[in-house]
């Protein structure tokens, strides 16, 4: 993440932190859709679109998913930034994105938008016929890949069905704010009651889902949903790097016996673990975030294996 202030970059940064020390997430930007009535821009064309995303962030790791589980990868092209996040933000290797050949992430934003002002997030999801940045708000993106591009791949895959949306709206809302954002609110927590709230409130939602998992197979109905791969990406994350470097540490996610089980077998989807890159995802968390590991070293650890499964069958 970064911010841009009158075409300039100013500095890497976490959001922002209140006075009393909490973690406050800013709202995104960019919230346009891709759909073919006549009075939008973004219409649906196979080969217009490019996604800009990190491995390491669960963000865009959605986007990611969608685009494997969706079969756009010959639809959407995709550029990723470097692991570690330094002194200008995201950046691209030696060569460049692949579209522009540009290093940093912000000259992005401003080749879309010379008077952009703003965060520096991805993912971010790109017109190039336009130059100009469609949506960077994950939950769009998400949705935008489970249905505009359906009638040129054939995939009628819903991850968003209608008769369940309001049961997942619901069920994402609390995800979000207590794991999703909850391990970001204990790990960027600046005062130790802040942290302690964060950490309570993390824990409390987990032993929720243990309770709900124990009882049902996925979040919502009887089938895989977006509330899965939105949850997912952050359970992955979890005893890798959540558990120790945020210090989210009551317990690893592999001592919970419904949610280990059930993060094991959403890991074994066909396509799912081509889009998880533990090395990258350490090295942008314990290289980047400077003001909670200041020695920048990486762990070796540790040893994570999601190649088999618990019986789930009769949930």
């Amino acid at each position: 993440m970064g911010l841009i202030v009158n075409g300039q970059w100013v500095d890497k940064w976490y959001d922002t932190k209140n006075s009393d020390g909490k973690f406050v997430r800013q709202d995104s930007a960019y919230r346009g859709t891709i759909n073919n009535k006549s009075d939008n821009v973004y219409q649906v064309e196979a080969g217009r679109y490019h996604l800009y995303v990190s491995l390491a962030c669960p963000w865009a790791h959605r986007a990611l998913i969608f685009r494997q589980l969706k079969g756009l990868e010959t639809i959407i092209s995709v550029s990723v930034v470097e692991p570690e996040m330094l002194d200008k933000g995201w950046s691209f290797s030696e060569n460049g994105d692949e579209l522009y050949q540009l290093k940093q992430m912000f000259e992005i934003y401003l080749k879309g938008d010379e008077n952009y002002q703003g965060r520096v997030t991805v993912p971010v999801l790109w017109d190039k016929k336009t130059a100009t940045i469609v949506n960077n708000e994950s939950s769009d993106i998400i949705r935008i890949f489970n249905s505009a591009f359906n009638e040129l791949t054939g995939n009628k895959d819903d991850y968003y069905p209608a008769h369940l949306q309001a049961e997942i709206d619901s069920v994402n809302q609390l995800v979000y704010d207590d794991i999703n954002n909850g391990v970001y609110k204990a790990g960027f927590a600046t005062t130790q009651s802040v942290y302690q709230a964060a950490y309570k409130t993390l824990f409390n939602r987990l032993d929720w889902l243990e309770q709900r998992l124990a009882k049902q197979r996925y979040l919502v109905g009887d089938k895989i949903t977006e509330a899965d791969w939105r949850l997912f990406t952050t359970l992955i994350r979890f005893d890798a790097v959540y558990h120790g470097h945020f210090k989210c540490n009551r317990q690893t996610l592999a001592s919970f016996t419904h949610i280990s089980g059930y993060l094991r077998e959403l890991y074994q989807v066909e396509g799912i673990a081509q889009t998880v890159d533990f090395e990258h995802i350490k090295i942008h968390y314990y290289y980047s975030h400077e003001m909670i590991n200041p020695t920048r070293i990486v762990p070796i650890g540790p040893l994570l294996d999601f190649s088999f499964l618990h019986n789930r069958e009769t949930l």
